[in-house]
């Protein structure tokens, strides 16, 4: 197998999700994926806290920082790609599906000055197939639908960044029930990954932590077709497209959804300030229903339910 990067991951207590820095040991070349933007949600105040250990933990080390990259569009933490692009000094790239996330979402907020081709918000859009380098390691961007219309998976050497498809075995797969989203995808998806050689490093985008564990972000493909609860070797698609589909109608919306999506279609950027110089997020009122207490143990950080007629979409 090709040699392959070291990687450290950082968590974010407050929504579950990884980061990671991603290196060449032989250069000292690295990107940033799926860096996150802290937002408190009670007084709507965003701050950097995490970014900053990111951006520290590369200088403490002499690393230089070739990309920041985002997997997808994330419904439950807002982005900080726009930030350390600009803060590091490097290119920022997303999957060029991009675009249709940002057309199903500037509908839902109506936003009709919203560009919705993804150029303006990254500085690459990486197509199925398309590599590039990282000091001497290839990266292969590999289209992964499901989660998302846009998603993709960051191939370096023997890791393999998988963000909201497969979790940890534990915790099972992603959810597929967000507009755009779709379980059949998610299951060929979630195939071509576990078709990579047994031994590949999947580093996944969230833990939950299930039963109160330790925080984990690190699997093998052959530890995933034998343990992972939701697809392990022997089950098909049409029992997992009906297991994850009849799951994905008992989950909570993310809660924070309605605030994250809306500057991450934009890269992670904070809308434009208005004439008073303050950015103003739109909640789309009685668009997605009621809100309910009532969520799994293991949905990860919510507040409110995703309605049943929003849990199956066009796509």
């Amino acid at each position: 197998m090709t040699r392959g990067p070291t990687v450290h991951g950082f968590y974010d207590e407050d929504t579950g999700s990884v980061a990671y820095v991603v290196a060449d040991p032989g250069t000292g070349r690295c990107a940033v994926i799926d860096p996150v933007l802290g937002f408190d949600r009670d007084s709507s105040g965003t701050d950097t806290r995490l970014a900053d250990e990111i951006a520290e933990h590369i200088r403490a080390r002499g690393l230089t920082v070739e990309w920041v990259l985002d997997t997808h569009p994330h419904a439950d933490h807002l982005s900080a790609v726009a930030y350390l692009g600009e803060r590091l000094g490097a290119p920022t790239g997303i999957g060029e599906r991009v675009a249709a996330v940002q057309e199903i979402w500037a509908d839902i907020y109506n936003l009709p000055d919203l560009r919705t081709d993804g150029r303006r918000h990254w500085d690459r859009l990486f197509a199925e197939g398309d590599r590039f380098q990282v000091g001497g390691l290839e990266v292969e961007v590999v289209f992964s639908p499901g989660h998302t219309a846009a998603s993709v998976t960051y191939l370096v050497g023997d890791a393999a960044f998988v963000h909201d498809t497969l979790f940890m075995p534990d915790s099972g797969t992603a959810r597929a029930d967000f507009p755009g989203g779709d379980a059949r995808a998610l299951y060929r998806s979630i195939c071509r990954i576990l078709a990579l050689p047994p031994e590949t490093r999947l580093f996944t985008g969230h833990d939950y932590r299930p039963g109160e564990r330790e925080a984990r972000w690190e699997s093998t493909v052959g530890e995933q077709r034998v343990r992972n609860i939701h697809l392990r070797d022997g089950v098909g698609e049409e029992e997992f497209v009906q297991m994850r589909e009849e799951r994905d109608r008992t989950l909570p919306l993310p809660g924070l959804m309605l605030a994250a999506l809306q500057v991450n279609l934009r890269g992670g950027r904070l809308p434009e300030p208005e004439a008073n110089g303050v950015s103003y997020l739109k909640l789309p009122l009685n668009r997605f229903g009621a809100a309910t207490a009532e969520r799994p143990s293991d949905a990860g950080p919510s507040r409110v339910k995703w309605p049943a007629p929003l849990a199956k979409t066009s796509e």
